[in-house]
C-alpha cells in the first residue's frame, strides 16, 4: 500500500515534511482541580472534553480557543497552560495519520453555556475521584490517564503566565 500521507517541500526543496490533519482535545480545569466535561444528548449520556478539528491556517492555540467558544460558550474565560500530550492515530482511509493535540487550559471565570456544536448538552465539573466513584463513561479522551496527566500538569503550571506563541502573527487573521 502506498504512503497516503501528504507532504510539503521546504522552500529550498531539500526537505519533505509530513502534512497531517489535526484534532484538538481541550482539558479545562478549575481552581478546585475539576475537569469540565460535556454530555451531548446524541451520545447516550457519555462525557467528553471539548474537542474538534484544527482548521486550515489556524494555529493550535487559535483552534483550541475557537473550539472552547463553539462548545462551551463565548463567556467562558480561560488561560492557556500548554500541551498535555500529542499522538497520532488512524482516522479514516483519507486521514491515516491524524494528530491529536491535547491542550490544557485553566478556567478563569464566566459561565459554561454549551454552544451550537454542543447544543442541548449537559455539563459538569468533575474531580478525578468523582469520575472513578461514579464510573462515568468518558468517550473523549478514551485514555483516562490523560485526565490524570492534565490535573498533574495543572498543579505544576497553574501559576505560570507564559507567552505560548511568541513572535507569531495574531491568533485570528483579519480578512
Amino acid at each position: 500500500m502506498p504512503n497516503l500521507q501528504p507532504v510539503i517541500p521546504s522552500a529550498d526543496g531539500h526537505r519533505r515534511f509530513a502534512c497531517s490533519p489535526a484534532a484538538v482535545v481541550v482539558f479545562i480545569i478549575n481552581q478546585a482541580e475539576e475537569l469540565l466535561l460535556l454530555s451531548h444528548p446524541k451520545r447516550n449520556g457519555a462525557w467528553e472534553v471539548i474537542s474538534g478539528a484544527l482548521e486550515a491556517e489556524e494555529t493550535v492555540l487559535a483552534g483550541v480557543l475557537r473550539e472552547v467558544r463553539e462548545e462551551a460558550g463565548a463567556q467562558l474565560r480561560v488561560r492557556p497552560l500548554g500541551p498535555v500530550h500529542i499522538a497520532s492515530f488512524y482516522y479514516d482511509d483519507n486521514a491515516h495519520y491524524m494528530l491529536s493535540l491535547n491542550y490544557l487550559l485553566v478556567h478563569e471565570g464566566g459561565p459554561v453555556v454549551p454552544g451550537d456544536d454542543m447544543a442541548g448538552s449537559q455539563f459538569r465539573w468533575w474531580s478525578l475521584e468523582a469520575l472513578a466513584a461514579e464510573t462515568a463513561e468518558v468517550i473523549i479522551p478514551r485514555d483516562m490517564w490523560l485526565l490524570s496527566r492534565a490535573v498533574d500538569l495543572y498543579r505544576l503550571w497553574k501559576d505560570e503566565r507564559l507567552d505560548l506563541q511568541p513572535n507569531h502573527p495574531p491568533l485570528i487573521r483579519q480578512k
